[in-house]
């Protein structure tokens, strides 16, 4: 591949490979709601060897030649040395691409001009996307494109990625830039070329000197109106947690009932369609069948709903622009251990599931902030962990004292993540350089169209990711709980590694039996209870394990359980995510042995209390 200097004095390299197109812009500015309309729901998320993140790709036809579409990080500048911004330079030092393409939010193109200097500085081929043109004029602001394209020096196009305005011709200058490219191009020393031509503040104000004008400072906007309330130094983070609560609500009484439906589908289809269908074959093989693979497709199925849910939630309060202003109300707080606003706000939501709560830590620009965030949103009290709470509360706090305890459950899912994350940022395992700079875009209404689509996106990823993990993790539970057999489970693989653990579990008051449980909860949470009547002998659900249950606990052994249950390893499918998001074995471990620690010496020490206190 031929080695040249460009016209700016930039080392690049030429190849005549796949053409690609690169897209890059600052967070909050449309890049990736331009992109998907692009690629219309085609993109999907692929691994770049040398890169410490995935990003979403897609190959589409153009003149009966397959191009290469790239979304690459949010960032705030090419000269930078945050996580994200090293991936964006080494993408662009070690692949080559035919065209970059720089989305602005337009009504801050003043702030937004110097990443399309950096990129002219450095000789590749580049255009413009002005996004939101829409709410230019709200705000007072005057583009002339035309002049603007004169100042850069590369082609400039106004589009609003959210309604869909102007961007078939931005789409059509794609398209003729790649005809015209005649070769592809990555820069070789990217840094230092940017390093030692910095982009002043004499040449921002050229760029823009005639094609720009901004509006009058005092302008006062809606934007502005609901911000002076909102993010008021009193009143904005009770106002803050008001809004989570509405929203935690929202998901907790429409995700999870919505799971009912998809639950009643799956048994009509095992009973109707899937048991005759197999009749034809041995007993033991239609059990393994039904409670193996086939159970692990219905509880991956059940996740599905609640899952879709958050997201439309989530890509709302994203669009809307509030949840770049929640996690600006509480960076201050979380920075004390160790995360910033977006850790905290990710946690909140791991309360309805902690699937997408890690799964939403994408969001979170430091890679050793998002490191963290994973490492303590298993604690949250998610929704699957209710169903086992409020079963064993109602036998051992029969009446309100039972929601008090819920509700300190709750308390203490909080504090002790709190308490993980601030002991591992002592150590500086998980420091992080990155400074907390975000975007506070102007607010808008959501469109269904782009909450769709990003929602069948991540619903894509979470099938494709967990499938696999759920459909195995339920097929060797059910090997463990059938075999070799015995009377009340205990005979079986699982009883006897519930009865080898017990050394470590009788000093929480937690018997071999309950052991046993919490093992097959690991592979989904909502077979715990389930695995508590079949370990007693009363697979039927019937009461009489309520009342041999109230048999054998008190409160100590009862809570212990409860606590343990809250803050031991999170169920299989969270584990896979944990791992599918870091993609590193090591912290997946990490992560599982700090859960486990953790839950141990909290039970341990509540019970042993309990004894001195009760006893």
């Amino acid at each position: 591949m031929p080695v040249s200097l460009n016209q700016t004095g930039a080392i690049v390299v030429t190849t005549n490979d796949k053409k690609r197109v690169a897209f890059v812009g600052q967070p909050n500015t449309g890049k990736s709601t331009f992109f998907n309309r692009i690629t219309k729901a085609g993109a999907g998320v692929a691994n770049w060897p040398g890169l410490t993140v995935d990003l979403m790709q897609a190959d589409l036809p153009i003149d009966g030649k397959s191009v290469e579409f790239v979304d690459l990080p949010g960032i705030y500048d090419l000269d930078g040395f945050t996580e994200d911004e090293a991936v964006v330079q080494n993408f662009l030092q070690n692949y080559a691409i035919d065209l970059i393409v720089i989305v602005i939010n337009a009504s801050q193109i003043d702030r937004q001009v110097r990443m399309p200097l950096q990129v002219k500085a450095l000789g590749l081929p580049a255009m413009v996307v002005l996004n939101m043109a829409d709410e230019v004029r709200r705000f007072g602001v005057h583009i002339d494109t035309l002049q603007l394209s004169q100042n850069l020096g590369m082609p400039v196009y106004t589009i609003s990625a959210k309604y869909g305005s102007g961007c078939n011709a931005a789409i059509e200058g794609i398209h003729k830039a790649l005809v015209e490219a005649e070769s592809s191009y990555k820069v070789v020393d990217l840094v230092a070329h940017l390093g030692r031509s910095p982009v002043t503040e004499e040449d921002l104000s050229q760029a823009i000197e005639r094609g720009v004008t901004m509006p009058d400072p005092g302008l006062v906007t809606l934007t502005n109106r609901l911000d002076a309330v909102l993010l008021h130094p009193v009143f904005g983070l009770p106002i803050f947690f008001l809004s989570m609560l509405a929203i935690f609500m929202s998901i907790w009484f429409i995700g999870i009932p919505a799971q009912d439906p998809v639950s009643t589908f799956t048994d009509w289809f095992q009973s109707a369609a899937l048991q005759p269908a197999l009749k034809f074959l041995p007993q033991i093989v239609q059990d393994f069948i039904l409670n193996g693979p086939y159970a692990g497709f219905a509880a991956l199925l059940g996740f599905v709903p609640l899952v879709a849910f958050f997201f439309v939630v989530m890509t709302a309060l994203e669009d809307s622009g509030y949840l770049s202003r929640a996690a600006y109300l509480m960076d201050a707080t979380m920075r004390k251990a160790g995360l910033d606003g977006r850790g905290f706000v990710m946690q909140l939501f791991g309360f309805g599931c902690n699937v997408p709560a890690i799964m939403g830590t994408r969001t979170i620009r430091s890679r050793s902030q998002r490191l963290l965030s994973i490492l303590v949103i298993p604690f949250a009290l998610c929704s699957a962990r209710l169903q086992v709470f409020v079963f064993f509360l109602g036998i051992i706090l029969p009446g309100p004292s039972g929601a008090v305890a819920l509700w300190l459950l709750y308390l203490i899912s909080f504090a002790v993540a709190f308490i993980i994350a601030a002991i591992f940022n002592l150590s500086g395992q998980f420091k992080s350089k990155d400074p907390f700079v975000i975007e506070l875009p102007p607010y808008r209404t959501p469109t269904f169209a782009q909450v769709g689509l990003n929602v069948w996106h991540e619903m894509k990823t979470f099938v494709q990711k967990l499938s696999v993990f759920m459909i195995i993790g339920t097929t060797l539970t059910w090997f463990l709980t059938n075999y070799p057999g015995g009377a009340e489970g205990m005979q079986t693989y699982a009883g006897q590694i519930g009865s080898i653990f017990q050394p470590l579990m009788q000093p929480l008051g937690i018997n071999p039996l309950l052991t046993v449980s919490l093992i097959i909860g690991f592979v989904a949470k909502e077979v715990q209870l389930a695995a508590v009547a079949t370990m007693y002998g009363m697979a039927d659900g019937s009461g009489a394990l309520t009342q041999k249950l109230g048999s054998v606990l008190d409160f100590g052994k009862g809570f212990s359980y409860c606590l343990f249950s809250l803050l031991y390893v999170p169920c299989l499918t969270t584990v896979a995510t944990i791992w599918g998001e870091t993609k590193s074995t090591r912290f997946t471990l990490l992560s599982i042995g700090v859960s486990m620690i953790t839950a141990w010496v909290v039970a341990f020490l509540f019970y042993q209390g309990w004894i001195l206190f009760a006893g």
